[in-house]
């Protein structure tokens, strides 16, 4: 029985990890690991151990679920043991020798890999599992996006930023520069000399990898807001050949990974609360751009949780498709 290691486990995407392993019922002996302070904390049955130097002897696969300065202290040790690893950082997504893949998008890009393997940023993840049947029926010259990312992307800080707000306590904030509660951040990341900031760069230079279009055009807003957990997206497609609103749900319907949530005229479109704690990618609100006289362009709005498909399902996934390859 091959042997997975969870590094930063009691996160929650680590946590996460252990329950689509379980979930999805992989015949693997799991062992969990994270920082010294968490050491003996038992999760779902398992006992945390600390990570250290000599963690990945004996180990197969690593799911990583650390900040980039914890993984790339790490990752040399998992390589000196061998092991695969599937990383859920940014330290590795733009690195030319690091597949970053989408399961239902690039699963052939896996056997590229030289011992690690890149999980796309949550908001990518879900923008391009919404969007990648509609990109290979139509074709696509240009995407702009704009998130409404969850509080929960930044971590239990910013759960607790929202849950103390809301009853009004008067706590310093913790993860944001401003309060979320019953307002809207439009920053996520730093900022660079342009105006951009890191999570909207990485959309744009994620996507272009992961569908290897390095020439696609792609402008990015991201917005943090209210919700508790799952992102929404509004996505503007520019398409190569005239869309069809119709053929468009037709494709989606049989898109793997994709739930088609649209019909408006009975109030059926995505939202954040029906896609929690669930893997599908809801993609609804369908519709022409009546502005482009050449029929071109589609837009649509898109909903998924970004702690499972958006992290650690999609994770999971990639280590699914290493065993099959192992047997």
């Amino acid at each position: 029985m091959k042997k997975v290691a969870i590094a930063g486990a009691t996160g929650a995407v680590g946590r996460q990890m252990l329950e689509c392993i379980r979930e999805r019922n992989l015949p693997v002996e799991v062992k969990l690991l994270a920082s010294a302070r968490s050491k003996g904390k038992v999760i779902d049955g398992l006992v945390v151990e600390e990570l250290t130097p000599d963690s990945f002897q004996g180990v197969d696969y690593v799911l990583g679920a650390c900040e980039n300065d914890v993984t790339k202290r790490w990752m040399p040790w998992a390589q000196e043991a061998g092991c695969v690893v599937v990383d859920n950082s940014s330290a590795f997504r733009l690195d030319d020798n690091v597949p970053l893949v989408v399961p239902e998008i690039n699963a052939d890009d896996i056997d590229r890999h030289n011992g690690i393997i890149a999980n796309p940023n949550c908001s990518t993840i879900i923008a391009l599992v919404g969007c990648d049947a509609l990109k290979k029926e139509f074709g696509l010259k240009r995407m702009i996006v704009t998130t409404m990312q969850a509080v929960s992307g930044a971590g239990v800080k910013g759960i607790a930023d929202l849950e103390n707000q809301v009853k009004g306590e008067d706590v310093p904030f913790q993860a944001f520069p401003y309060q979320i509660a019953y307002n809207l951040i439009p920053q996520i990341g730093d900022f660079d000399e342009f105006g951009i900031s890191k999570e909207e760069w990485k959309m744009q230079n994620e996507g272009r990898k992961i569908w290897h279009e390095p020439e696609l055009l792609v402008n990015c807003t991201c917005v943090r807001v209210p919700v508790m957990r799952s992102h929404s997206e509004s996505i503007t497609l520019e398409c190569e050949t005239e869309v069809d609103v119709a053929r468009a749900r037709e494709v989606l319907k049989q898109a793997a990974g994709v739930q088609l949530k649209d019909d408006p005229q009975n109030r059926v479109y995505p939202m954040p609360l029906d896609t929690t704690d669930q893997d599908d990618v809801f993609v609804g609100r369908i519709r022409k751009d009546l502005t482009d006289p050449e029929g071109k362009t589609l837009q649509v709005f898109v909903c998924g949780d970004q702690i499972r498909k958006g992290a650690a399902t999609n994770a999971v996934q990639i280590l699914e498709k290493l065993l099959e390859k192992a047997e």
